[in-house]
């Protein structure tokens, strides 16, 4: 039995038949983790003790012949935005490189409830903002499938670890493709639930009306298991939904025959990879053979998705970061002479290009005289985009779409023209500024053996 390829349901029922322990399938991914990450980089904190003080009481509970909760003894990984009681949480950031928060997220905690084993904390692009995992402030992350190239981001470090058998799952989170992207390079599969459906708090904010938490897994089922155990209301979060969590791993087994998916022309235009367009279109063809009627639907605003996305991205962002200034927690510059030097020197020495570039345009598009301009017809664009989705979803159950339009790339090819790297979220901002949920799944590979996915998105 290899432990390292085991899923949710195989590693439990192994620990719970005591086929073998959960301190043995911990020790077994660290040991991968031991062997593989310095050339991927995956991990940026690892938690042995907390993982091991779990496995032992998971491993008490198998030997008392009691069941095991739902993900007992399940080795997991946190994307590192995600706050972690008494374990460094960075953001990929040297402003937070040494905050330790002094609580859990949400999702984590309802993830150890559940009997997960948390291995550590994973690698992102600085505060999540990236598409390739080169933002991280202490070193980016190679993709497990072709160490020269991208895992996506900035849950690179989350998809990494899953594709490379450090993690049976993981989570991350999505801003503007932030899960389905990285999954698609890496080749696992992606979630972003509803905006709602699973809790924000304890994640560190980059925009906070975009801002989702999902799972990344080697198949749906797994993914399915995590966000049942993470979903639901919780009182620690106003936008959280107050709405039932259903059985989303029993709905796995409902036949998809008299489905109806939307192929949506927009998606399927200039700039999509020849490869990536054939493997998706295949996909649609074997949705077809199964039963599913494919339905032409127009999202007609599409074309001024990224724009939008990246005005009201960072203008929430401009808001969200202006907390880290070197007074309450995080970096702070030293020598300082000004309270004003102090802030400007800890920000400017604590942040990274790419974030100091967003926060920058947010707080252009939200200054005196450009608001109107910029931020307030931005949301009215987002409203336009959510229309497109409800009339849509009037004629179908889901869209089928590429994740991304191409193959994951090369390492440093887009790191300086970040337009053509923002040009690369075409297909996913789309969901976030509706709300509705997506999900990348793996659908084939290119001749170079990279893989190519197809992302569903659905009401």
């Amino acid at each position: 039995m290899e432990l390292n390829l085991l899923t949710i349901d195989a590693a439990r029922s192994a620990i719970q038949e005591r086929k073998t322990t959960s301190m043995a399938l911990v020790e077994s991914f660290y040991a991968r983790i031991q062997k593989e990450d310095s050339a991927i980089g995956a991990y940026l904190t690892l938690t042995r003790e907390r993982a091991l003080e779990q496995a032992d009481r998971i491993d008490r509970l198998a030997a008392e012949g009691k069941p095991l909760p739902p993900l007992g003894g399940v080795p997991v990984g946190i994307k590192d935005v995600m706050c972690t009681r008494g374990v460094r949480t960075t953001a990929g950031s040297k402003i937070l490189e040494n905050f330790i928060p002094p609580h859990d997220c949400t999702a984590v905690a309802r993830l150890e409830a559940a009997g997960a084993v948390v291995l550590g904390k994973l690698n992102c692009d600085e505060f999540a903002m990236g598409s390739s995992n080169e933002n991280s402030a202490f070193h980016p992350v190679r993709n497990p499938r072709d160490l020269s190239r991208v895992p996506g981001g900035s849950s690179g470090g989350s998809a990494a670890a899953v594709a490379a058998d450090m993690a049976v799952v993981t989570l991350g989170s999505d801003t503007g493709g932030s899960i389905r992207q990285p999954a698609s390079f890496c080749g696992v599969v992606g979630l972003m639930p509803t905006y709602g459906r699973v809790s924000r708090y304890g994640l560190i904010a980059f925009a906070s009306s975009l801002d989702h938490i999902g799972p990344l897994a080697k198949n749906v089922k797994d993914t399915a298991s995590v966000l049942r155990t993470i979903a639901g209301r919780d009182p620690m979060d106003s936008t959280s939904a107050d709405v039932p969590v259903p059985d989303y791993v029993a709905e796995i087994d409902k036949p998809v025959s008299g489905l109806k998916i939307g192929m949506a022309e927009e998606y399927f235009g200039d700039g999509l990879d020849a490869e990536v367009r054939k493997a998706v279109e295949d996909a649609i063809q074997s949705l077809a053979k199964l039963g599913c009627d494919v339905v032409p639907v127009s999202l007609p605003h599409t074309e001024y998705a990224i724009p939008t996305y990246y005005i009201v991205a960072t203008a929430e962002a401009s808001s969200n970061l202006a907390r880290f200034d070197g007074v309450r927690y995080g970096y702070r510059a030293k020598n300082a002479r000004t309270l004003a030097e102090m802030y400007r020197r800890s920000r400017d020495e604590g942040f990274g290009a790419e974030v100091k570039r967003r926060i920058m345009l947010g707080t252009y598009a939200l200054s005196a005289g450009y608001y109107d301009a910029y931020y307030l017809k931005a949301q009215k664009v987002r409203a336009l985009l959510t229309q497109d989705f409800d009339g849509a979803f009037r004629k179908v159950d889901a869209i089928v779409t590429p994740t991304s339009p191409t193959a994951a790339f090369q390492l440093g090819e887009k790191a300086n023209d970040p337009l053509a790297m923002y040009l690369a979220d075409i297909y996913t901002v789309t969901a976030d500024l509706a709300g509705i949920p997506g999900i990348s799944i793996p659908c084939g590979q290119t001749r170079e053996k990279l893989p190519a996915d197809w992302l569903a998105d659905s009401w």
